[in-house]
């Protein structure tokens, strides 16, 4: 089964968009927010950074994650926020440390190397390898909202555009020959988000930036919603895993998104 297989499935089983971010470097905590929001989510995201921090004890909390979900909840798919993005040699390992050693199902990656440098990510036909496209960091226009001017496959007129959008195009006329790819752009950009989805098409997009960065729940949807009125992973990491109570959190946000997604759709 593929990352999109096993994501369309867990979407339609526990008719939710939510994936949770396990931002946090303690097993024992990770394992708390698993049990309390496992029929809510379409997925669980691992920022790496929060592991790394404390070196090896970390890094087995982070296994012990992983080892955990695919033992006990096996559907439900597990991304690494790895941003991972180097020579292809280098980016050999990565694949082993993040698919074999984790036993991930998806993994984000940087573009700004090429094609060449991540194929074996895009390898993994298996695998959901996703693109940094537009981020949900305030200081993300410092390169991705660059000018630049190559023509547009989708407006030859259009010859100067900002690099994210062109970032989008390549990904999806370039590099899903495997239909594996996906991209991020964050919740906090909804303008951007509306131009990556035209350029894309039903190309599944990780939002990041709902919750504690400030974007706008309704507005993400209705912007970056695919023709099916899916395409999107919503991702909420601070704003369930640190509430009072995470799965009243976790539970009004799919509650949320649903809501919306039953006017939409009339």
């Amino acid at each position: 089964m593929t990352f999109q297989e096993k994501l369309n499935t867990i979407v339609k089983k526990n008719k939710s968009l939510v994936c949770v971010g396990l931002d946090q470097n303690q097993f024992s905590f990770n394992k708390s927010i698993i049990e309390a929001t496992h029929d809510l989510v379409c997925s669980y995201k691992l920022n790496t950074a929060f592991y790394e921090a404390i070196g090896h004890e970390g890094i087995k909390a982070l296994k012990d994650t992983c080892d955990y979900l695919i033992k006990k909840y096996p559907e439900i798919p597990i991304i690494i926020d790895a941003k991972r993005g180097d020579i292809g040699n280098t980016n050999n390992g990565y694949v082993q440390f993040i698919f074999t050693y984790f036993g991930a199902d998806a993994v984000t990656v940087h573009p700004y190397l090429g094609k060449e440098a991540i194929r074996p990510f895009l390898n993994c036909k298996d695998k959901g390898i996703i693109v940094l496209c537009k981020t949900s960091n305030p200081g993300s226009d410092e390169f991705q909202n660059l000018q630049v001017s190559i023509p547009s496959l989708y407006d030859r007129a259009k010859m100067v555009r900002p690099l994210y959008q062109f970032v989008a195009e390549k990904v999806v006329n370039s590099w899903n020959k495997n239909k594996n790819c996906m991209l991020v752009v964050g919740a906090t950009y909804p303008d951007e988000l509306q131009e990556v989805r035209k350029i894309v098409g039903d190309m599944t997009i990780l939002v990041p930036g709902i919750g504690a960065q400030g974007g706008d729940l309704e507005t993400t949807l209705k912007a970056g919603l695919n023709s099916k009125k899916q395409g999107l992973i919503i991702n909420s990491s601070r704003g369930i895993i640190f509430a009072k109570n995470p799965r009243e959190e976790a539970m009004k946000l799919r509650n949320e998104i649903n809501k919306i997604l039953r006017t939409l759709k009339k």
